[in-house]
């Protein structure tokens, strides 16, 4: 049995508020994520023409459509938010030890944010926004996704080592079985990507009745990007089974922690995915259904990445 964290261990935690800090860097990176789907969802990201940083040329708008201040306040709140990850990584390696685990994470972390900032400069200057039917718009849109989804990772493996009280080092862990683990991380980021396609087919091509819609799923003269769509169920179907898989391994292994309250928050969780998946496609995506079934995504794919982290990245037993 693994013994607890010998006083020398502890002294090096953490403060409190760091660790609260990190956590909020989490919460407000997903606010500004679920604020970029509205810009999406709205068609208000052309709002700012094709100027970035500045909106329309300037710094201050006055008497600025809706759609500007929609897409103003997105780039306003991402830039805020590479100032908060910065000053995450500062205070991380201000306040941990060498060998920090959560030094790499926070690091990630903050590249992450800058590959972020370029994809969405080079989405503005290339005109991949509002109404845009360019075929370059889905894959930069997957690409896009994907970053986001890595940086939401690395923010939360920041926040989980932080409040590690062992296993925080390197050295004193060992990886356990990870590849399946990393098999369900690597297909509900394919379950995302797919959403976030399918999300686009709804924005470009929307349909005034559920029949309509189905029509043009199935229909030969539709464009790929609207018959795509029930890729997105078809891969959550398959994501599912590796996430029922992992539940119920977790369930049946011994590890140092005991993960059956949080496996049970990520299978709480995927079922609300599938319920609002299905209101969305009943009720035609609504902009307040997009966002919430978006707010479900990031809040499962965070509940996941600390479970596989708890998971594989397990503390090295220290025997007295």
């Amino acid at each position: 049995m693994p013994v607890a964290a010998s006083p020398a261990h502890i002294q090096y935690l953490p403060s409190h508020a760091l660790r609260r800090f990190a956590w909020g860097v989490l919460v407000y990176f997903i606010a500004v994520i679920l604020w970029g789907g509205l810009v999406r969802a709205t068609g208000s990201g052309a709002g700012c023409g094709d100027h970035w940083p500045l909106c329309n040329g300037t710094m201050i708008q006055r008497s600025a459509r809706i759609d500007t201040m929609i897409e103003f306040t997105h780039r306003i709140t991402s830039g805020l938010s590479f100032f908060s990850v910065v000053a995450l990584l500062w205070w991380t390696f201000a306040r941990t030890v060498r060998g920090h685990l959560a030094r790499v994470a926070a690091v990630a972390a903050v590249v992450f944010t800058l590959i972020e900032a370029a994809l969405g400069a080079f989405l503005v200057k290339l005109g991949l926004t509002a109404q845009s039917q360019s075929p370059l718009r889905a894959p930069y849109l997957a690409l896009h996704l994907t970053n986001t989804l890595l940086l939401l990772a690395a923010l939360t493996l920041t926040a989980h080592l932080l409040n590690r009280r062992t296993g925080y080092l390197r050295g004193t862990i060992h990886f356990r079985a990870p590849f399946g683990a990393l098999a369900s991380i690597l297909v509900v980021l394919i379950v995302g990507v797919t959403g976030s396609l399918a999300a686009l087919g709804d924005t470009l091509f929307p349909a005034s009745s559920l029949g309509e819609a189905l029509a043009q799923d199935f229909s030969a003269t539709s464009g790929w990007l609207v018959r795509w769509r029930w890729t997105h169920p078809t891969v959550a179907v398959v994501a599912s089974i590796f996430l029922v898989w992992l539940l119920v391994r977790t369930a049946r292994r011994s590890t140092h922690w005991d993960n059956r309250g949080l496996s049970a928050l990520v299978l709480i969780l995927l079922a609300a995915q599938y319920a609002l998946g299905l209101l969305d496609v009943m009720f035609l995506a609504p902009v307040w259904l997009q966002i919430a079934h978006l707010l479900g995504a990031d809040l499962l794919w965070a509940a996941l990445v600390v479970l596989v982290a708890r998971m594989t990245l397990e503390p090295v037993e220290q025997r007295s």
